[in-house]
């Protein structure tokens, strides 16, 4: 009986294959199409990618082409071939303004950006190209169902970059380039002013700021302490419940024993 039943599967594949194999050299753009939508339909992709990609140009301007260049769009996305897909659906949702999938394709090209995004460590260039396309997305169809996950992927792009910058100025300290590092956490708090890392980049601003002073030539030295106290007074102000403070007081406190020999100084 499995024997039976296993010729019977081997049977109907060998059929399949035939099919596709036979509409992929046949000349009837009809048969093409029904046989790419049916395979689309049964999550075979790639075959349906490759039928369809035979019909595309003759089926332009026809009636039947805004569902083909929806399917056909559809295929790279099921494919993870994003590059493609998204401009695949800017293409349909250019090509058909008036269409009920308008907002699914604009939506689907612009996550398809988003799907491209790499880590935070590598070069952002494609993180940046996403958020814009999901913002133009956004603001194209602010009603639609598809607006809750856009801003969440935007939220997350967002965060990418932050952490980005964060990592950076962060690395500019573990090397010693302070003046970088502080610099660098600077334009972080500037151009992040809601980042759940402020906290974070103040501290390891403080802790640049200090080390910059304490490794400073001496007629430096007075001007750079006095820079980081201000620092650590900030920080200590603003997070008096912090997971740093102790680290903190305890910079305050060394930047006051040190700058009391300056004060001393003075009045000689």
């Amino acid at each position: 009986m499995k024997k039976f039943l296993f010729i019977i599967v081997l049977l109907v594949t060998l059929s399949g294959c035939s099919e596709y194999q036979k509409a992929l050299k046949s000349e009837d753009i009809g048969a093409k199409f029904k046989l790419g939508d049916s395979l689309y339909n049964k999550g075979k992709y790639e075959k349906a990618n490759k039928l369809f990609a035979q019909v595309v140009p003759e089926y332009r301007g026809k009636p039947q082409a805004e569902k083909l260049m929806y399917l056909y769009s559809q295929s790279f996305y099921k494919m993870k071939d994003y590059y493609v897909a998204g401009y695949q659906f800017e293409r349909f949702a250019s090509s058909y303004p008036k269409s009920e999938k308008l907002a699914e394709a604009s939506f689907l090209g612009a996550k398809s950006y988003y799907m491209l995004s790499p880590v935070y460590t590598k070069d952002q260039k494609e993180t940046k190209e996403a958020i814009e396309k999901l913002q133009g997305f956004i603001n194209l169809f602010p009603d639609t169902e598809y607006v809750s996950e856009a801003n969440k992927l935007v939220k997350e792009l967002d965060f990418k970059l932050e952490l980005k910058a964060f990592s950076i100025a962060k690395q500019y300290n573990k090397i010693s380039d302070f003046e970088a590092s502080i610099k660098s956490f600077d334009n972080f708090i500037f151009d992040f002013p809601g980042s759940t890392l402020r906290e974070d980049a103040l501290f390891y601003k403080l802790d640049a700021s200090y080390k910059l002073a304490t490794n400073s030539v001496e007629r430096k030295k007075q001007m750079r302490l006095t820079s980081a106290k201000i620092n650590a007074d900030s920080f200590i102000k603003a997070y008096p419940n912090s997971k740093y403070i102790e680290g903190v007081k305890d910079i305050a406190n060394k930047i006051e024993e040190e700058l009391k020999n300056y004060s001393t100084n003075a009045n000689i």
